[in-house]
């Protein structure tokens, strides 16, 4: 039975797996030239069943190893190579090797030995050996490669064991044809089935779906100024009345001539200084050439650029240095090759943030029209809550709830409508509720949506609006409440606190970026929550059959990859493990943890909190 084995590359690794004696080395002596000499750069993997040392006794980086260096690195300009000293009970993993090898430069990695791993195999076979095939109980094996008196399966790809340009041939196709296994993302609203009657509880992507089919983006919109536009929705595309930039600009600080004059080696005549903001009006002729400024309108007769540094000046007098590397038309910035005129600069649907403001003030527009923002009433439920700032009530606690869905609502451009706290009380609740849906596009509730005796909201809702209760299979935030008052929507989240937070972020949020008019672009899909990929520092708990959000915190590694932890304790009570963390740890369905070292989708709180 083969070990689970995941290939951390974005390039193709193939084993070549045998019994001992069958001449996995003598092939791969022979075949990796014959590899090179087709100019395919490999990488090689061999499994030692002994102790070695590829270092020689009384060598400098021998004895310095043998002194107590954990790492010894010793480089020469034709090679370098790392020793590393690291005692294990077992060999090392092959994903930890498969790390170290420079993928840039390489188009394939061969493996010899790790035959119990479950990666693609070229099974190496002789009939004179007595010994069994392994690709009968390895479903890895791509090829065979035998001799003739062995007889294969027909589904399997049969090489001769002596002829290398055959196995080179298939090595070369397996490369040129291998495609990096697909991302599966912990949760893809895209590939989520439709709900089966009976079905006991809904899975977040079809939660998902489920909450976007009934949203209706905003149609009203209003015209404002510049500085009102932070983090509204574009309702009509931005057209550039201007062309950028503007006008054929200098990239450099340097000297602008025109590139017939390279050839020629002769020094220049300096016949003007351009500055930005200011032009030269004269055409430049053959044989001169002008100081020019960063950002400097490029004079007629000038089309290239050569920095300052490059350029010996003396005088009015310029020599061009290492004129072989000029290329006709560097550091030139075109009229127009940014955004031309009349071309779309932002798209409607475009949330405007810093970015996008910094450019609509660049093409001189000091206005926009933008989608309505989408007006949100929040509230919550239950005799138990009491207002911050007021006496704490015997067995209460203090309501806070209702203020982390007002700021996440906010940071997603919403205006936000508090109704307070509403006590436990059927009549309250319905006024309320009727009220709120006449003048706000969303009402949020949080608390009141599990089983419960004292959950008035659920008769109110039956009686008002069109509601779903949903148990959804993830954790923390498993009851959720969903429908329709009049034409308001309605999102009941759990009363936990950080669940209420998780439940925000994975159902409410994309509603509102879609009712807001936010479009999803085909590189960008702004609904649907963002996902990073980072590996794990410590083992993660999950369950399989629901989704995992735990708190975390990810920061950038010395490797240059995104790594992440727990804040630790995941009581779904625990406000601090929010305040302590910069991201969710997301676990799909599927998974029943992560280990250490391994791969995770993380959230990252950027956008709401």
């Amino acid at each position: 039975m083969s070990s689970v084995f995941s290939n951390p590359l974005s390039i193709p690794v193939l084993g070549f797996c045998a019994y001992s004696g069958t001449g996995k080395t003598t092939l791969l002596k022979q075949l990796i030239p014959e590899l090179n000499r087709r100019g395919v750069r490999l990488a090689v993997i061999k499994h030692a069943h002994h102790n070695f040392d590829v270092d020689i006794p009384g060598k400098d980086s021998y004895e310095m190893r043998k002194a107590g260096a954990k790492q010894m690195l010793v480089a020469s300009h034709i090679r370098w190579a790392l020793m590393t000293e690291e005692p294990l009970d077992t060999d090392p993993s092959l994903q930890h090797l498969l790390k170290q090898i420079e993928q840039d430069k390489v188009d394939i990695v061969l493996v010899e030995g790790f035959k119990k791993l479950a990666l693609p195999k070229i099974e190496l076979h002789r009939a004179s050996h007595g010994k069994p095939f392994i690709h009968t109980h390895d479903e890895n094996i791509v090829a065979i490669a035998c001799c003739d008196d062995t007889t294969t399966p027909d589904e399997l790809t049969r090489l001769d064991l002596n002829n290398v340009g055959q196995i080179a041939d298939f090595v070369m196709q397996y490369q040129q044809s291998w495609q990096a296994p697909e991302v599966n993302i912990p949760v893809n609203p895209a590939l989520a089935s439709t709900p089966q009657s009976g079905e006991q509880g809904l899975s977040v992507a079809q939660g998902i779906n489920h909450i976007l089919s009934q949203v209706t983006p905003l149609k009203s919109s209003e015209t404002l100024a510049l500085d009102e536009l932070d983090n509204r929705v574009l309702a009509t595309d931005s057209i550039s009345p201007v062309n950028v930039p503007q006008q054929t600009n200098s990239a450099m600080d340097g000297y602008g001539f025109a590139y017939s004059d390279v050839a020629s080696g002769k020094t220049l005549t300096v016949v003007a200084e351009v500055l930005a903001g200011h032009g030269y009006e004269h055409t430049v002729q053959s044989g001169e050439a002008v100081r020019i400024m960063t950002g400097a309108p490029i004079p007629a007769g000038v089309d290239t650029v050569q920095p300052r540094e490059l350029c010996e000046a003396d005088a009015d007098t310029l020599t061009l240095l290492e004129p072989e590397q000029i290329k006709s038309g560097q550091h030139v910035r075109l009229a127009g090759e940014d955004i031309g005129i009349n071309d779309v600069a932002l798209a409607k649907g475009t949330r405007l943030t810093a970015a996008e403001l910094g450019l609509l003030a660049s093409l001189g527009c000091n206005q926009a029209e933008v989608v309505n923002a989408p007006v949100v009433a929040v509230f919550s439920t239950g005799d138990e809550v009491s207002q911050p700032g007021e006496p704490l009530k015997p067995n209460c606690i203090y309501d806070s709830n209702r203020y982390t869905i007002k700021s996440m609502a906010r940071k997603l451009g919403c205006k936000v409508v508090d109704l307070g706290i509403i006590e436990d009380n059927e009549q309250a609740l319905t006024d309320a509720l009727q009220q709120a849906s006449l003048t706000a596009d969303v009402v949020i509730s949080s608390g009141g949506v599990s089983v419960g005796n004292a959950d008035y909201i659920k008769t109110v809702l039956a009686k008002i609006g069109h509601i779903n209760f949903w148990r959804i299979n993830m954790r923390p935030g498993r009851p959720l409440a969903v429908g329709k008052i009049n034409d308001t929507l309605f999102f009941g989240l759990p009363g936990n606190p950080v669940a209420v937070m998780v439940s925000f972020l994975q159902f409410v949020q994309p509603a509102l970026r879609k009712l807001s008019g936010e479009q999803e672009f085909a590189d960008n899909r702004p609904w649907h929550p963002q996902y990073i990929p980072a590996i794990a520092d410590e083992n993660l708990r999950s369950k399989t059959g629901r989704t995992e959000f735990l708190r975390g915190i990810y920061h950038l590694d010395t490797d240059g990859k995104m790594h992440v932890k727990s804040t630790g304790a995941q009581g779904s009570g625990m406000l601090s493990s929010m305040v302590n963390a910069n991201c969710l740890i997301v676990i799909g369905e599927q998974d029943d943890g992560i280990a250490k070292g391994e791969s995770v989708f993380i959230q990252p709180f950027a956008d709401v909190l």
